[in-house]
Protein backbone atom coordinates (compact mmCIF):
# COMPACT_ATOMS: atom_id res chain seq x y z
CA UNK A 1 0.00 0.00 0.00
CA UNK A 2 1.16 3.29 -1.25
CA UNK A 3 -0.38 6.53 0.12
CA UNK A 4 0.11 9.66 -2.15
CA UNK A 5 -1.10 13.09 -2.21
CA UNK A 6 -3.52 14.61 -4.21
CA UNK A 7 -0.51 16.20 -6.07
CA UNK A 8 1.24 12.79 -6.15
CA UNK A 9 -1.33 10.93 -7.71
CA UNK A 10 -2.17 13.74 -10.23
CA UNK A 11 1.37 13.39 -11.54
CA UNK A 12 1.11 9.46 -11.43
CA UNK A 13 -1.74 9.38 -13.20
CA UNK A 14 -0.32 11.04 -16.59
CA UNK A 15 1.93 7.50 -17.33
CA UNK A 16 -0.02 4.88 -15.22
CA UNK A 17 -3.58 4.06 -15.35
CA UNK A 18 -4.52 2.10 -12.28
CA UNK A 19 -7.98 1.39 -11.83
CA UNK A 20 -9.64 3.90 -9.29
CA UNK A 21 -12.17 2.42 -6.88
CA UNK A 22 -14.35 5.07 -5.30
CA UNK A 23 -15.83 3.53 -1.93
CA UNK A 24 -18.06 6.54 -1.09
CA UNK A 25 -21.84 6.29 -0.94
CA UNK A 26 -23.64 6.24 -4.26
CA UNK A 27 -25.19 10.15 -3.22
CA UNK A 28 -21.55 11.29 -2.89
CA UNK A 29 -20.23 9.96 -6.09
CA UNK A 30 -23.18 12.23 -7.50
CA UNK A 31 -22.10 15.05 -6.60
CA UNK A 32 -18.31 14.95 -7.67
CA UNK A 33 -15.73 12.05 -8.63
CA UNK A 34 -12.74 12.05 -10.08
CA UNK A 35 -12.41 11.19 -13.96
CA UNK A 36 -12.40 7.50 -14.66
CA UNK A 37 -13.53 6.37 -11.22
CA UNK A 38 -15.79 3.40 -10.73
CA UNK A 39 -18.00 3.64 -8.03
CA UNK A 40 -17.74 0.36 -5.22
CA UNK A 41 -19.70 1.37 -2.09
CA UNK A 42 -17.42 0.32 1.18
CA UNK A 43 -20.18 -1.98 2.04
CA UNK A 44 -20.33 -4.14 -0.95
CA UNK A 45 -16.03 -4.44 -1.28
CA UNK A 46 -16.11 -7.41 1.07
CA UNK A 47 -19.25 -9.22 -1.55
CA UNK A 48 -17.12 -7.89 -4.95
CA UNK A 49 -13.75 -9.32 -4.18
CA UNK A 50 -13.63 -11.15 -7.20
CA UNK A 51 -14.04 -8.00 -9.04
CA UNK A 52 -10.17 -7.71 -7.76
CA UNK A 53 -6.92 -9.03 -8.97
CA UNK A 54 -3.50 -9.50 -7.23
CA UNK A 55 -1.54 -8.49 -10.29
CA UNK A 56 -3.89 -5.32 -10.83
CA UNK A 57 -3.24 -1.66 -9.23
CA UNK A 58 -5.89 0.40 -7.47
CA UNK A 59 -6.32 3.89 -6.25
CA UNK A 60 -8.92 3.40 -4.07
CA UNK A 61 -10.80 6.84 -3.21
CA UNK A 62 -13.00 8.07 -0.34
CA UNK A 63 -14.29 11.16 0.50
CA UNK A 64 -11.42 12.38 2.81
CA UNK A 65 -8.93 9.05 3.01
CA UNK A 66 -10.07 7.42 6.21
CA UNK A 67 -12.64 4.83 4.36
CA UNK A 68 -10.55 3.86 1.66
CA UNK A 69 -7.74 3.17 4.14
CA UNK A 70 -9.99 0.74 6.09
CA UNK A 71 -11.16 -0.89 2.39
CA UNK A 72 -6.98 -0.93 1.86
CA UNK A 73 -6.64 -2.87 4.75
CA UNK A 74 -9.29 -5.42 4.20
CA UNK A 75 -7.95 -6.19 0.62
CA UNK A 76 -4.73 -6.43 1.85
CA UNK A 77 -5.56 -9.22 3.95
CA UNK A 78 -6.84 -10.51 1.31
CA UNK A 79 -4.04 -10.51 -0.65
CA UNK A 80 -4.87 -7.93 -3.00
CA UNK A 81 -1.20 -5.23 -2.08
CA UNK A 82 -0.91 -3.14 -5.21
CA UNK A 83 -2.87 -0.42 -3.69
CA UNK A 84 -2.55 3.92 -3.51
CA UNK A 85 -4.48 5.33 -1.02
CA UNK A 86 -5.44 9.00 -2.12
CA UNK A 87 -4.87 10.88 1.21
CA UNK A 88 -7.12 13.62 1.72
CA UNK A 89 -9.64 11.72 -1.14
CA UNK A 90 -11.87 13.91 -2.97
CA UNK A 91 -12.18 16.34 -0.83
CA UNK A 92 -8.24 16.85 -1.59
CA UNK A 93 -8.93 16.53 -4.96
CA UNK A 94 -11.40 18.94 -5.03
CA UNK A 95 -9.47 22.11 -3.09
CA UNK A 96 -6.03 21.00 -4.90
CA UNK A 97 -6.05 19.67 -8.19
CA UNK A 98 -9.64 20.15 -9.89
CA UNK A 99 -11.17 23.59 -8.54
CA UNK A 100 -14.17 23.33 -10.15
CA UNK A 101 -15.43 20.09 -8.68
CA UNK A 102 -17.62 20.71 -5.78
CA UNK A 103 -17.25 20.40 -2.11
CA UNK A 104 -19.13 18.83 0.37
Amino acid sequence: MQRYSAHQLAGYLKSHTPRLIDVREPWEFDICQIENSELLPMGRVPSSLQLFHESAEYVIICHHGIRSMQVINFLTHHGIHNTINLDGGVDAWAREIDLSMPVY
